[in-house]
């Protein structure tokens, strides 16, 4: 086919299939351009995006502010490696410790090096400062977890289709019960080398399951209490998704932004991604403060691009448009109505159980097995509505429209939604 040649949904359907790996298995829409909330497929049909690329795009499809960095970033410096400074780096990396409140960021490119990275920075503070033998740290996580794809991390999934042939399996990590204090003091006093416990403070990919309102307080208190780092996998949670800054707030610079309760806290290592760059470009990073950070050395960890000026710059105003268009006060806000809307419609509903979530980041329960596909049709059906979602763990919707959204369109989005459910009513 012609590169001057328009592609058809169905070319491109055709293209993937044939010359990419089938490692996913998309909705049947074909998107060429998006806006704000929307998105448009090669046919010219206007879609709501409700999934925001897995809460990379929280700050808009294509925000001008940030997309405008980026071009006048690549027109003067895109890559030096870090043989050499640049002159966007150092700036970059003060601006986003004192956005959140640490001493010391390692930039890194995606979610699952941000995880891999601080797993790693944990286990040589273990040895290196809490005096853990060398080889025997263990870093407690959750069931349900969904923390990237990389070997190492699918070896302490619960994901069997992530799993399956993929070993051998990574040691090192005990798993426990999510929002379970009890499993959680068990495993931590269990040992003396106990070096971490990473956990998501919302589980995104597992359905959206919000902790109880004092789990995370909690936790910390008890990571605190037996010297071990919390780690805060908040890579898909993080930027203002669910209505304050972090899901986890402490000393973080956002007091205009977040809903302060005493059960907010401070990581001691923070992981974040996704809307780090308003999903224009990769960038990840890791925060921590000097005594964690500073046992990285010359030579220990890197990467290419991490930290690379355009990456510098497209995250500088990214963040800059969260804090300036109160992208989490207006997630706090929709985020209530979308909850109390399709609450009401639920407690008549034979197809929908539950709908949970904070901010906007949401889900919706479907009233049937995890292995049905009522789901899947269900988010045909809202495709053909005008409405973005896809489906998590067989019978979960999960909603997570660009923060950009104002009440207007989020009402008209839970009019598709309901109005979408009616069609499946048994």
């Amino acid at each position: 086919m012609s590169v001057l040649e328009k592609l058809t949904s169905a070319d491109a359907i055709t293209l993937e299939d044939k010359y990419g790996a089938h490692n996913y298995h998309p909705l049947p829409v074909v998107l060429n351009r998006g806006d704000g909330v929307y998105v448009w497929d090669v046919e010219g049909k206007k879609y709501y995006d409700f999934l925001s690329a897995y809460s990379a795009v929280n700050q808009g499809h294509c925000h001008p502010k940030i997309v405008g960095a980026m071009i006048e970033q690549a027109q003067t410096l895109t890559l030096t490696s870090r043989a050499f400074y640049n002159d966007k780096l150092g700036v970059y990396e003060e601006y986003i410790t004192k956005y959140f409140g640490f001493d010391k960021v390692l930039p890194m490119n995606t979610g699952a090096e941000a995880v891999e990275t601080a797993l790693k920075i944990c286990r040589k503070w273990a040895y290196e400062k809490k005096g853990i033998p060398e080889n025997e740290a263990q870093i407690i996580v959750c069931d349900g977890n969904f923390h990237g794809r990389t070997t190492t991390i699918i070896s302490f999934s619960n994901d069997e289709n992530a799993r399956k042939n993929f070993g051998p399996y990574t040691a090192g990590f005990i798993k426990i019960a999510y929002d379970d204090l009890d499993a959680l003091e068990k495993a931590i006093t269990s040992s003396k080398n106990i070096a971490g416990f990473l956990v998501e403070p919302i589980q995104g990919e597992a359905g959206v399951y919000v902790p109880s309102e004092d789990y995370l307080a909690k936790a910390k208190a008890l990571c605190e209490a037996n010297n071990v780092l919390f780690i805060a996998d908040e890579v898909q949670t993080g930027i203002a998704r669910t209505g304050s800054l972090l899901a986890v707030c402490g000393n973080c610079t956002c007091e205009n932004q977040c809903e302060k309760q005493s059960s907010y806290v401070t990581p001691d290592i923070l992981i974040l991604g996704k809307a780090v760059s308003g999903g224009v470009y990769p960038v990840s990073a890791v925060l921590a403060n000097n005594t964690i950070m500073n046992v990285i050395k010359p030579g220990q960890h890197g990467s290419t691009f991490g930290g690379n000026p355009v990456a510098a710059a497209v995250a500088m105003a990214a963040l800059d448009v969260v804090s300036e268009e109160h992208l989490a006060q207006n997630a706090r806000r929709l985020g209530k109505i979308f909850r109390a809307e399709l609450a009401k419609y639920i407690e008549t509903s034979n197809v929908a159980t539950l709908v949970r979530g904070k901010g906007l980041l949401n889900a919706v329960v479907i009233n049937d097995t995890e292995d049905s596909d009522t789901a899947w049709n269900i988010c045909m059906k809202l495709a053909e509505n005008g409405l973005l979602a896809k489906p998590t763990h067989g019978n979960i919707i999960r909603f997570a429209p660009p923060l950009v959204m104002n009440e207007v369109q989020l009402l008209d989005c839970v009019a598709i939604i309901i109005n979408t459910l009616k069609q499946f009513e048994k």
